[in-house]
């Protein structure tokens, strides 16, 4: 159950070192992310885009629910979260960790969940 309603942009959500839009179509995005090691991004899913990462540099740890489920990941490395299942990302580095995320195809948004 969502905390607050969808967003469609979700910068203000969360804060991060920086973040950088390399493509924008219907139905599909990917966006760069870079996050220091005290930064995350927060509990979410997104009702029909599916995530997909991929790491630049750094390393990062995407926890999921439904099942519950933890995934390390590297440079060069990729993982996929279904549309719908929760998940959180976090800096497993003790220096920045850039990642992309490749979003889509499905409508984008970012319901929040809760932390439990």
């Amino acid at each position: 159950m969502p905390n607050t309603p969808p967003v469609t942009d979700a910068s203000s959500r969360y804060e991060v070192e920086r973040r950088a839009r390399h493509a924008e179509r219907p139905g599909f995005h990917i966006t760069e992310l870079q996050i220091s090691p005290t930064q995350q991004v927060p509990w979410h899913y997104h009702t029909s885009a599916q995530d997909t990462f991929y790491v630049l540099e750094g390393s990062i740890r995407v926890y999921l629910r439904e099942p519950r489920e933890e995934v390390n990941l590297g440079p060069g490395e990729t993982y996929s979260v279904r549309p719908k299942r929760p998940h959180l990302v976090t800096n497993t580095g003790a220096t920045s960790a850039t990642f992309f995320v490749l979003q889509g195809m499905g409508e984008y948004d970012f319901v929040a969940a809760s932390s439990s």
